[in-house]
């Protein structure tokens, strides 16, 4: 696959994801929350991370399209541009959101941020300058303004917080690139490395693009929460289809990062079900991996099996979204690259029928045709962007 099919597949992905997320309540807020361009990027923002099943860039622990394709789709509505225009400027902020995040790690994981409203941020600033086609000059005085509006926390995690974080960091990129369009400015250097920068304050550095792309590094979500889950559903079907574990106790064994992520035990709702590991393996060992729908509500039996029979351990031997099973301390399971992985791909089928799962089959397509509007790929999206 090229780079430029990479692209493509995970900015279909996450229009998939964005269209059949337009429902949920986070979504919603952000829609009537205004009418505005910033409002629109906000809600189109929300709606395309909060299913937790876009893709996600593992060296910096973000998600890359989240931010950056409602800043690219919905400014080039309001541009009157094209697809091409849209995939340019996507693939710049993509890159940009995945340099940052990767040089940021995991230093913004440790101290409490969320890479991908973090990074995104500036990621979305340079889709926008792309779009608004702004000089290197003006770009990083888009990338400055940004940058002091970053932020997004992982305490918001299987919270409506979360999704929205990552809309307002989209719609904040925007903004900062529309400042800077009309004559505002600001010294990248100095906001991002000074005293009392970028850097003193996010304890991560500053860095950009270079000769290795992210996207080469992106997963393709296989299962609708958080990533580092997966490897445990994957573990957990591999002990279910073996007969299961029958009465006896498992013990999960994840990375400490990986724990840091889906630090949810008990679960109240399906948003913070999609961040607990006992959960989901628990659903898995009684129903098989979950689907979207699955986590409309929190299923009885498997918060029963989680609390009853799973225990979480974590051990820093392990790579970062490595999962074993125990029983009896012998290990019964081990998945270190789950399916979705840069080294286990989607595979055309498996991509169709993601797809059909989140009800956008009808959108293969859509972004091969580069003279289509950017307006006519939102709407067929049905993200309502006006």
């Amino acid at each position: 696959m090229t780079d430029q099919e990479r692209y493509r597949t995970a900015l279909l992905d996450w229009l998939a994801c964005a269209s059949a997320g337009a429902a949920e309540p986070a979504a919603r807020a952000a829609r009537e929350a205004g009418d505005g361009l910033l409002e629109r990027v906000t809600a189109a923002g929300a709606a395309g991370h909060v299913l937790d099943y876009d893709d996600t860039y593992l060296p910096g622990l973000a998600h890359l399209s989240a931010p950056v394709a409602p800043a690219a789709l919905l400014l080039a509505v309001e541009l009157g541009l094209d697809v091409a225009a849209v995939l340019a400027a996507y693939c710049a902020g993509f890159e940009a959101t995945g340099a940052l995040a990767r040089a940021g790690h995991p230093a913004l994981y440790e101290r409490g941020w969320h890479p991908t409203a973090v990074c995104g941020t500036v990621g979305s600033a340079v889709a926008g300058a792309r779009l608004l086609a702004l000089d290197p000059a003006q770009t990083d005085s888009a990338c400055a303004i940004a940058l002091v509006r970053a932020g997004g926390l992982r305490a918001s995690f299987g919270s409506d917080a979360k999704a929205l974080q990552v809309g307002m960091a989209a719609a904040a990129g925007v903004h900062a690139a529309r400042l800077a369009a009309s004559g505002g400015s600001a010294p990248l250097e100095t906001v991002a490395s000074a005293a009392g920068g970028y850097e003193a304050a996010f304890g991560a550095p500053w860095a950009g693009p270079d000769s290795e792309p992210a996207v080469r590094q992106n997963w393709i979500k296989a299962y609708p929460c958080c990533l580092a889950t997966h490897s445990g559903i994957e573990a957990a079907d591999e002990l279910r289809r073996r007969g299961g574990a029958g009465d006896r106790r498992l013990t999960v064994i994840v990375s400490p990062r990986a724990r840091q992520a889906a630090m949810r035990d008990d679960v109240a709702n399906g948003l913070e079900a999609k961040f607990s590991i006992p959960y989901v393996v628990a659903f898995t060992l009684l129903h098989g991996p979950p689907l979207v729908r699955d986590f409309a509500t929190v299923d009885a039996a498997a918060r029963a099996l989680a609390a009853e029979a799973v225990t979480v351990e974590v051990d820093d031997r392990l790579a970062e979204m490595q999962t074993r099973i125990a029983v009896e301390g012998e290990v019964v399971a081990n998945v270190e690259r789950a399916l979705g992985s840069p080294e286990r791909p989607l595979d055309g089928a498996q991509l169709a029928s993601k797809l059909r799962e989140l009800g956008g089959d009808h959108l293969a397509g859509t972004l091969e045709e580069g003279s289509m509007a950017a307006a006519d790929v939102v709407a067929a999206a049905g993200l309502d962007p006006r």
